[in-house]
């Protein structure tokens, strides 16, 4: 695919590798929707990516106000090229103690709402000429289950089986399914402070050439997962 003058949606855009994702994108030429809950967040992106960053305050979890939004911006005129399914959280504790609100926050939140974005937008992607990609962010913790994280093991385990699934479904319409499993990335995901992040964690910058590099790939060559890890994952003071 070439990037430039396509249309992409990053969920997740006001933080994170979701801003990292973003500005790769722009520096490619697409236009990007990027889709947050924090209105004020999103204003501090656009300023810092530009007017190619269209702010659009979302909760991903709201199926019908996902399905307002599309509706309202795209047409059989102007359709999504790109769909980067990146919003994510975590909670982690002992199956016993997880709190009920923690647990669906994670499934709604990891899980429906990337089906809740695909499934409102397959049908545009299916009405275009040119190959389109859906890219999900999944986790190494969508294939390796650990103690404290059942229920974002549950919920990334579910990303992958709905990625797998997807791609078989919809490849013949020319749209392409990635799904990515990456380690340990120095992001606020981790915590505030700086000290819960360390130079031995992948950078977001890092992450998101891996997503222009897939994107970038011939029409006809499909990478439909790949996990990228730090080589070595011991911070520095613990080596």
């Amino acid at each position: 695919m070439d990037i430039n003058a396509k249309t992409a949606i990053v969920t997740g855009a006001s933080s994170g590798i979701g801003i990292d994702f973003s500005q790769a994108l722009i520096n490619k030429g697409a236009t990007v929707y990027g889709l947050a809950r924090s209105t004020d967040k999103l204003k501090r992106v656009r300023q810092e990516l530009g007017k190619q960053f269209k702010p659009v305050t979302m909760d991903i979890t709201d199926h019908d106000a996902i399905e307002k939004w599309i509706n309202k911006t795209f047409s059989k005129d102007h359709q999504p090229d790109i769909l980067i399914n990146n919003a994510g959280l975590g909670r982690f504790a002992d199956v016993e103690k997880l709190p009920l609100d923690e647990w669906e926050a994670m499934i709604q939140t990891n899980l429906s709402g990337t089906f809740y974005m695909t499934r409102q937008l397959i049908p545009l992607m299916k009405e275009k000429e040119s190959v389109c990609h859906i890219i999900n962010i999944a986790s190494i913790a969508g294939k390796v289950g650990n103690p404290k994280m059942t229920g974002y093991n549950a919920s990334k385990f579910g990303v992958r089986g709905f990625s797998e699934a997807l791609f078989k479904e919809v490849r013949y319409d020319g749209i392409k399914v990635t799904c990515f499993y990456p380690g340990s990335i120095a992001t606020s995901f981790f915590g505030d402070k700086d000290t819960d992040t360390h130079d031995n964690m992948m950078q977001p910058e890092e992450v998101a050439q891996v997503l222009i590099n897939i994107l970038e790939t011939p029409d006809n060559f499909l990478i439909n997962d790949i996990t990228m890890r730090p080589l070595n994952p011991k911070a520095p003071e613990d080596q």
